[in-house]
């Protein structure tokens, strides 16, 4: 069975426990609902933050969803100027049949600016 790779981003309303781990439950969700991902076939997430993000681990929230058996990595993101603030991006490890014109990836909020592209298949 292949792997595809699914991407997603979006950000948070603040540098809050909370506003993370909300912001972060949101996109795995809409992820989730517009792949119709089941957790025994997700082989791993790498979350990243952008730098000014340090109050939570992204990860937290996919296993608040029950992500019990998918490996799980939060990375800070590099510096870079002008990148967008306050932003989660999430890279999903998926076991599926599914073509890779078939899967969906997901910008929510301000994350709509990374991908103009792919705007037309966020969820809002």
């Amino acid at each position: 069975m292949p792997v595809r790779g699914i991407r997603g981003a979006t950000t948070a309303t603040a540098n809050t426990n909370d506003a993370i781990l909300n912001a972060t439950r949101e996109l795995l969700e809409a992820l989730a609902q517009a792949n119709d991902l089941r957790e025994p076939d997700i082989a791993s997430v790498y979350f990243t933050l952008t730098p000014d993000l340090d109050a939570a681990f992204p990860a937290r929230a996919a296993r608040d969803l029950g992500w019990r058996d998918a490996a799980l990595l939060d990375a800070q993101a590099p510096r870079v100027a002008g990148d967008l603030p306050r932003c989660i991006r999430v890279l999903i490890h998926w076991n599926t049949d599914r073509a890779a014109d078939a899967v969906t990836h997901v910008y929510l909020h301000g994350a709509q600016q990374l991908r103009p592209d792919r705007v037309k298949e966020t969820l809002q």
